[in-house]
This record gives C-alpha cells, structure tokens and sequence, in this order.
C-alpha cells in the first residue's frame, strides 16, 4: 500500500503545477472560478496588467521561508518570468492599459485566468478576497516529501546553528517545529502553552479553521451554493446572497465528499474499460502513423517521377539526348521501329508542358469519409407533408339557426395541428368570412343572411404549412327566424299511449290495449286513435321556422300548426272520431254550412310508413312541381284527384307567416319548398302534432343549444319565443 501510494504521488505532478510559472505552487490562493495559483505568480500578472501592487499576507512562519534555515532543494522559486506573464496577458480576452500607481487601486479588478480562457473578476478588495489553498498546500508538502525519499528532514527552528536538532514535534499554535528539548523549554508543564496542539512536524502549518478574510477572526460556517463560495455568518446576511441556496459547511462537506467519493470509486471500478479505450486510441493513433507515411511515400515518389521526367526534357539531358542521337540515323525501317515509342514520349512530354500540374497533391482529399449510411438513412427519410383534403361530413352538417360544419381527415392524411374555414355567400364575390385555428373537426359560423345559400370549403395545416381544399358544400339558411320550443306535455289526454322525453323534444305513440278495443269496429266505420300534442308557445306575430324529424316506421303522423283555442277544443272531444267528415289536412269540417273564405283553422301534413302526402290545393301546384322536378318522385309517387305521396325526407321544416296566414312546408335539408296552404291567425297559433298509430317524432335541436347541460323550464305562454340568426 506504501509503494502505491507513494507512485501515485509521483505521478501526480501535473495537477500540482500553477498555470503562470509552470512550477509547483507556492503559497496557492483560489480566484473565484475555483482555479489555484502561486500568491507570487498572481501578484506579477496584476502589477504587468497595469494595477498597483497588492498587499500581499505575509508568508507562513516555516523554516521554508527562513533563508538561513530553508534547504538547498528548499530554495525559494524565482518570480515568473516576463515572457510567460506577456503570453498570459495575450492570450486573455481584455486589455489592460498601464495606470499609475498614484492614482489608486480600480474599483473592480480583473484576472486573466490561463485555464479558464477569460477574465475573473477578484473584487473590489483584489487578491485579498482570494483565501489561501491550505489542502493544496498539504498535499504539495507531502508531494515533496515523497519525492525527496525523506531526504529533506524538518528541522528545529529554536536550535542555534551548527547543533540544530531534526524537528520531533510540530506546535498548530505557535506553527513552528521543535526537537525534544525546544518543546520542553517553550512548553513547560503547568503553563498555558502546554495545552497547545502538537502535531507532526512540517514545513507549512495551516491555520485551525478558515477565517473570512473580509471579517476577521468570523469563522466559515455556510456554503453558498450559487456562488459556490464560503460564508461566515455576516457575509450571509448581505444583500448579494439574498434568495441563494446557502448550507452549513459541515452538510456541503459530506455532500461532496459523498459525490467524489461515489465518482472517484465508479471510475476505479471501471480500469478496464479505461485501458481499452488507451488501447483503442493507441490503436488509431499507429493506424494514423501508417496512413500518413504511405501517403507521404506515394507523394515523394510522384513528386521525384516528376522531376525526373521534367529532367530529361533539358537539353542534352535524357529524352533530349537520346531523340538528337536518334535523329542521326539514315535506315528508314530502323528508324520508324524505334521512332514510334519516342515520338509517343514526345508528345506526352509537350502536353505536359502544355497542362502543367503537380503530381502530389498537398491535400487530405484522398483521405475519403464513407457516408454511404447516412446517405441511405438521408433517403429513408419520410418528411412531414400538408394534411390531404378534408372529407365533409354532410349527414352531420346543417343549416338551422347558426351552420353547423362537420369533417374528417382521410385515413392516409398526415395530421393536421389545425384547420381553417372558408365561407362566403354565394353570389357575392366580395364578401365572405374565415374561421381561423380550428382545433377540433367541426365548427359553428353564426351572424349570417337568412334565405341565403353558403358555400363552405376547409382545409389543414401543420408543420408542412396548409394543406388542399375540401370539396366546396352549399348550405341553405332558413327562410325566417328559428322558433325554439319544447312540447307541452301539460296538454293531452293520452298519457297511456304518448310519451315524452324527460328534454321535452321528443316524443313516441305506442298504441296499446284501446286501438286493440277499437279493432273490431275498423271494418264498419272509420274509427281513428288520434294523440294530439302542442308546442309550449302560440305565436301572435311575425315570421317563424322550425324543423322536426320523423321516424320513417311511424304509421301516421300530422305535423303543422293550429289555432291554440281549437286545439283545446280538440282536446276535449272524445278519443274515437266517428265522423269521416272531419278532415284535420284541410283544418275544418267539410260540411257545407262552413264558409268557403275563411281560412281553415288547422293546416297538416300527413306522414307515415315512410311516405308524405302532400294534398292538392291551387295554392300549391307550384310547390309540388317544383318536388317532382328536384327528384324525388322516380315513379313512387302516385297522383290522385286528393294529392301526391313522396319519400319521406330526413327532416321537414315548417315556416309560418302570421301577418299572411301562411304556412309552408319545406325539405329541411335542401330547403326545397314542398306544399304552403292558408291557416287562420286571427287568434294564436300554436305547433301541433298529431299521431295515429304507433310513430315517433324529434324537435330539432338549436346549434347554439348543443353544448348546454340542462334544459330550461318551459311554460306556455301566447308570446313568440324567436332564436334569430346571430
């Protein structure tokens, strides 16, 4: 253990030496970015960087320092040399002109540190801020002990001359060493000075514990850890270490002693891959030897080619010589043999001449790097790109009291971060508005024109930029204002064979034990079982619209509006209607003793088994030929002298003038008119739905209305409840 001790010693050298003088340290201090340097050395740097000469501490009371005691090996190094100070000084990144000294010292001083490549700034106070190195101090000590053999004995520094004693004993209080009979006589037993600590003799004591060399005799008892300095308690209270992490020093000592200690036994641990890695880099380094002398060789011998052939080119020298010496020959056959050969070296020679250029190129471009396989992975790359074209989704997308817009990417898009909407109105170039930064796949555009057609189109964007345009959709406005209501389920005598949807917007006749009652008299009479159901408000003016859906199986279902006052009358009539006179299509009876001027009070449409029956009036020709024109008959609509059946569409919108006294019918998802007949309004006029049979109806839901979580308590009221466009 000894020898490796002592060999590890040797071999440490390097870390010992300071970064000006080039020497082992003398008198260390630490600048603020923890490097160390000799007192002397850094003292120089200051003076030939222009700032007045510092005040240094004294040196440590040793024999080191004593020239009379000190050892020939012991002599006190010489200062830096100026050439290297000129070097230091060159190489830092500030410049330093001269100041006189008169002038005083410069409020901040500043130290270019060799190892760090910049300067450190030491403070106001200089290198008396910088504490001294007292480990570094020790090792250095034990270093040269260990070099020297123990050559180099500590001596009494209290014997006189020629009988001076080898020290036995070394005083931390007095710092100084002595033999057997010096420590006696300056320790007598019984004094204070017998209870001083003796330690081993040395050449450099180190003080008992680190004092602040801004507060003196305050002890180093925190660690701040941003400014990785130590703290005395004075220094901790300053504005400067305000909101630092600040430890004690016995917590930041066994932290990093920890840390160097785990570091120092990891890379202990690991000596054999630190030998394969020297062994690696010996490897390349013969490799880069070889390659190096083979081009070196390869080039020399080019180069001497070169200049051997460029030689024989010289006159009477050579090629020169050996063509004047052929020329002399008379036999034509013996010339032309061996004039070939010559004349080819001619040739090449005066090409050469012409096109000169150096054999061996001083260059490294032979030396190729192969990147073939990050050439490939470069291909294999798969670059972001624009999202494709969105897909509208038309089945979810509708106009009602605001547009309700709905997509989807294509399975083979790329993502998109976001998307963008256009929509303007068709027919005006001008206008148009964008919604921008769409996170989600579906949007709501509201403050537009009703009866209006608006044409849409969406696009994506990511990284990449936008991608391509959907195809454009074409969306219809209503025609007026949307009407939200709910369904009254006050109203209605029926409460065993209709129900209502706790949100009141849906409701479903289920015929039960009476319409089977009923069945035996279906075939002598025509005995219906009609369910009546209202909207909770009656409309007393204006313009109004709303859409409903009916389920395709329902077996008959009327949908319309009435007078609210013959809607309660309504009610109260019995179940069964006996009369085949009454005609809820035409919205009166048709006896002869009503007028035939007045508006009827009730205006239906029928719809059941997945047709509509649009009844025939001269108020609605045109509205049916437009039907069959868009497409809906295809020869399933069979004409009688009543009306005409068509498919049944997916929702049917109702729009009511009150101030005309009409109602119209719609294809709510085209907005294509299907019948408009006359309604009394001289009184309020309520939505009514009618159910014969077995059937189910759903109000439409308002787009702005989507996202609520509970439905409002409605009531009925005669005041018209209006959801206008935004």
């Amino acid at each position: 253990m000894t020898l490796k001790t002592g060999s590890n010693m040797k071999s440490m050298e390097q870390e010992l030496l300071c970064p000006v003088c080039k020497d082992i340290v003398k008198q260390p201090i630490v600048l603020p970015c923890l490097h160390s340097v000799c007192l002397m050395c850094a003292s120089e740097v200051l003076v030939q960087s222009g700032y007045p000469q510092p005040e240094l501490p004294p040196e440590p009371n040793s024999p080191a320092s004593t020239p009379n005691t000190r050892s020939p090996r012991q002599m006190r190094r010489p200062m830096p040399k100026s050439d290297r100070v000129d070097r230091l000084l060159r190489s830092g990144s500030g410049t330093y002109p001269g100041r006189r000294r008169k002038e005083g010292p410069p409020p901040l001083m500043l130290f270019p540190c060799a190892p760090c490549g910049r300067d450190v700034e030491l403070g106001e106070r200089g290198l008396a801020e910088c504490m001294r190195n007292l480990t570094l101090e020790r090792i250095v000590e034990r270093y040269r002990h260990t070099v020297s053999l123990g050559s180099v004995a500590v001596m009494c520094q209290f014997c006189k001359p020629p009988q001076a004693l080898e020290a036995t004993k070394g005083c931390a209080d007095c710092r100084a060493s002595f033999c057997n009979e010096c420590f006696k006589l300056y320790h007598p037993w019984g004094t204070p000075r017998a209870q001083h600590e003796h330690v081993q003799p040395t050449l450099n004591f180190r003080p008992k514990v680190l004092t602040c060399p801004e507060h003196d005799q305050e002890r180093l008892q925190f660690y701040c850890k941003s400014c990785q300095m130590l703290l005395c308690s004075l220094c901790k209270l300053r504005r400067i270490h305000a909101g630092h992490k600040i430890a004690p020093v016995t917590q930041a000592y066994q932290t990093l002693k920890d840390k160097i200690t785990k570091e120092l036994n990891y890379i202990l641990s690991n000596q054999d891959m630190v030998l394969t890695q020297i062994t690696q880099l010996e490897n390349r380094q013969t490799m880069l030897a070889q390659a190096l002398e083979s081009s070196r060789q390869r080039r020399a011998e080019a180069l001497a080619n070169q200049v051997t052939e460029k030689r024989s080119l010289l006159e009477h020298a050579g090629l020169m010589a050996f063509t004047q010496e052929l020329l002399k020959e008379n036999d034509p056959s013996s010339f032309v043999h061996t004039a070939r050969i010559t004349h080819n070296r001619l040739a090449q020679s005066i090409e050469s001449m012409q096109r000169f250029s150096l054999s061996a190129d001083p260059s490294f471009r032979h030396f190729q790097l192969d990147v073939s396989r990050e050439l490939k992975l470069l291909t294999d790359l798969n670059f972001i790109q624009a999202p494709l074209a969105p897909v509208i989704d038309t089945q979810r997308t509708l106009a009602y009291d605001q547009l309700f817009l709905c997509w989807r990417s294509p399975q083979d898009s790329t993502p998109a971060w976001h998307y963008s909407v256009e929509f303007r109105r068709r027919g005006v170039v001008p206008g148009g508005g964008r919604l921008e930064e769409v996170t989600g796949t579906c949007a709501v555009i509201d403050r537009l024109e009703m009866d209006s057609v608006y044409v849409l189109r969406v696009r994506g964007c990511n990284k990449a930029g936008f991608g391509e345009y959907s195809e454009e959709v074409y969306l219809h406005t209503p025609p007026a204002p949307v009407l939200n209501f709910y369904l009254d389920s006050r109203w209605g005598l029926h409460a065993d064979r209709l129900v209502v949807s706790k949100e009141q917007r849906c409701a479903r006749s289920v015929p039960g034990l009476s319409l089977l009652q009923a069945a035996d008299r279906a075939l002598t009479s025509c005995h219906l079982t009609a369910d009546l159901l209202v909207g909770d408000v009656a409309i007393t003016q204006g313009r109004h619209y709303w859409a409903c859906s009916v389920e395709p199986g329902s077996y008959l279902v009327k949908v319309g509006v009435g007078l609210e006052s013959k809607l309660q009358e309504w009610f109260h009539l019995p179940q069964d209607m006996a009369s085949p006179r009454y005609d809820p299509d035409s919205g009166h009876d048709s006896g002869a003793e009503d007028s035939s001027d007045s508006p009827p009070p009730f205006s239906f449409l029928t719809m059941g088994m997945g047709k509509i029956f649009l009844p025939s009036s001269a108020n609605s020709h045109h509205t049916n030929a437009n039907y069959r024109e868009s497409g809906f008959t295809n020869g399933n609509g069979p004409s009688s002298p009543t009306g005409v059946t068509y498919p049944l569409p997916p929702r049917l919108g109702v729009c009511l003038d009150f101030e005309k006294g009409r109602v119209t019918f719609y294809d709510a998802h085209s907005l294509r008119p299907l019948w408009e007949g006359p309604v009394d309004c001289s009184a309020p006029v309520c939505p009514a739905f009618c159910f014969i049979g077995g059937g189910a109806l759903q109000l439409q839901e308002l787009v702005a209305n989507r996202n609520a979580n509970q439905t409002p308590v409605r009531r009925v009221t005669i005041q018209s409840r209006v959801t206008k466009l935004n």
